[in-house]
C-alpha cells in the first residue's frame, strides 16, 4: 500500500516546532493481544463468557459506521490488522509526515468503562496500561499514555493509578462522558483526589456505553444523530463536575474534554452563569460563577474541528473559549480525522499555529 502524503505536509512539517497530537487511537492487532498481560483467569473468563456490557449484545456504539472500524480506507496496515495496531505503519503515515513530536494514545477498545463484571474490568484496565507500555511507548520515544481505569470501581481506579502514576509516560487518565452517573457524583471523587495528587489531568473523552440513549430525547434514528450526539456529553459532564463542587474541594484538577467539540461553550458558560445568578442558593458550596471554574479547570482538543460557513466566526469561537485552552488533535485513524495541513479554515499566523498545535499541549501536559 502506497502512503499518500498531505500536498501541504511537507510544508508544515519544515515550518512547525513540532505537533503534539492529543488524541491518537491504538488498536491491538487482535482479540488476543491483551491474554498476555491479563492474568489466567481472566484469559478464561474472556474466552468463556466475554464482556457483560451495560448496554447488551453489542461491541461498540449502538450505530453502524460510516467506514469500518470507524477508519479512515487508507488506515489498514500492510502487515495485516487494524488500523492503529503497526506503530511503524503509523510512524510512516502519521508522527513523520507531519512531525509529531508527541502523540498521546487514547485506547478506546475494550469497554473498559461500560463492564459490569467489576473484577475483569479492573484487570482489563491494568492489561491495558501494561500493553501500551510494551507495545508502545517503550518502542517510541514520542508517544505518551493515558491511564485507562475502571471508573464505576474507584477503588480499584485509584490502586490502578497509584501503580502507574510512576511512570511519567502516561499524562492523563481516561473516563467516558456516558458513565453510569453523572460524573460529578461524590463517588468518583477518589479518582479525581488521586489524579490531583499526582498532577495528572483528566482525559474525557466522547462516547462510552453507559446503558443510556445517546440523546437526551431517546435514542435517534441514524448514524449522523449519534456521531453529533457525541458533543452532549460536554455540557452534561462540565455542568456536573461544576455544580457537584468537585473544582471547589479539587481546584488543581485539570480537565480536557477530547473529541467532544468546542464551540458549545460559549453559550453554555453564559447560560450556566445567568441561571447561577438565580439559584445559587441551591449550590451554596460553590464560591464562584460556573464559568470561573470553566475557565480554570477545562481544556478542549480540536477535532473535530468546528467549521463554519463564515470563516471568521471561528476566530472569534477562538477568542470565547481562549486560544490557551485549545490543544489540537487529528483522531488518528478514524475516518473523520483531522489532517494538520487544512484543519482550520482561517488564516493562523505562526504563533497562533504554534500556540495550538505545540505550546498549548506542552504546557498542559508537563512535557
Amino acid at each position: 500500500m502506497t502512503v499518500m502524503e498531505s500536498p501541504q505536509a511537507g510544508i508544515a512539517r519544515k515550518a512547525d516546532a513540532g505537533i503534539i497530537d492529543c488524541d491518537i487511537h491504538p488498536l491491538p492487532k487482535s482479540a488476543k493481544s491483551l491474554h498476555p498481560f491479563l492474568p489466567k483467569r481472566w484469559q478464561e473468563h474472556s474466552e468463556q463468557f466475554g464482556g457483560h456490557l451495560r448496554q447488551p449484545f453489542i461491541n461498540t456504539t449502538q450505530y453502524p459506521r460510516s467506514a469500518p472500524l470507524i477508519c479512515r480506507r487508507d488506515a489498514w496496515p500492510p502487515s495485516g490488522g487494524p488500523p492503529g495496531s503497526d506503530l511503524d505503519f503509523m510512524r510512516e503515515q502519521h508522527l513523520d509526515p507531519f512531525n509529531i513530536i508527541n502523540g498521546i494514545l487514547i485506547p478506546l477498545f475494550g469497554n473498559v468503562g461500560s463492564e459490569r463484571n467489576l473484577g475483569y474490568a479492573a484487570a482489563l484496565a491494568t492489561a491495558h496500561n501494561d500493553w501500551q507500555v510494551a507495545e508502545w511507548l517503550d518502542k517510541e520515544p514520542r508517544l505518551r499514555g493515558t491511564l485507562v481505569v475502571s471508573q464505576d470501581d474507584p477503588v480499584a481506579a485509584v490502586k490502578e493509578i497509584e501503580r502507574c502514576a510512576r511512570d511519567r509516560r502516561f499524562v492523563q487518565i481516561m473516563l467516558a462522558p456516558r458513565s453510569s452517573e453523572p460524573l460529578g457524583r461524590q463517588r468518583y471523587w477518589p479518582i479525581y483526589e488521586a489524579a490531583e495528587a499526582h498532577d495528572l489531568p483528566l482525559g474525557i473523552h466522547s462516547y462510552g456505553v453507559g446503558g443510556h440513549a445517546s440523546t437526551g430525547g431517546g435514542w435517534p434514528s441514524f448514524y449522523m444523530e449519534e456521531h453529533y450526539a457525541t458533543t452532549m456529553g460536554g455540557p452534561a459532564t462540565m455542568s456536573s463536575l461544576i455544580l457537584e463542587g468537585v473544582f471547589e474541594r479539587f481546584p488543581k484538577l485539570r480537565v480536557v474534554l477530547v473529541e467532544i467539540g468546542f464551540a458549545w461553550v460559549p453559550s453554555f458558560i453564559w447560560r450556566m452563569d445567568r441561571l447561577w445568578e438565580r439559584m445559587r442558593g441551591e449550590v451554596p458550596h460553590l464560591n464562584h460563577p460556573p464559568s470561573y471554574y470553566a475557565k480554570r479547570n477545562f481544556w478542549y482538543t480540536t477535532q473535530p474541528m468546528e467549521e463554519p460557513g463564515r470563516p471568521d466566526d471561528l476566530r472569534r469561537t477562538f477568542d470565547w473559549v481562549g486560544w490557551d485552552r485549545l490543544l489540537f488533535s487529528t483522531d488518528y485513524p478514524h475516518w473523520d480525522q483531522d489532517d494538520p495541513a487544512y484543519a482550520f479554515n482561517i488564516k493562523l499566523t505562526p504563533a497562533e499555529r504554534r500556540q495550538i498545535c505545540h505550546d498549548n499541549a506542552e504546557q498542559f501536559y508537563r512535557f
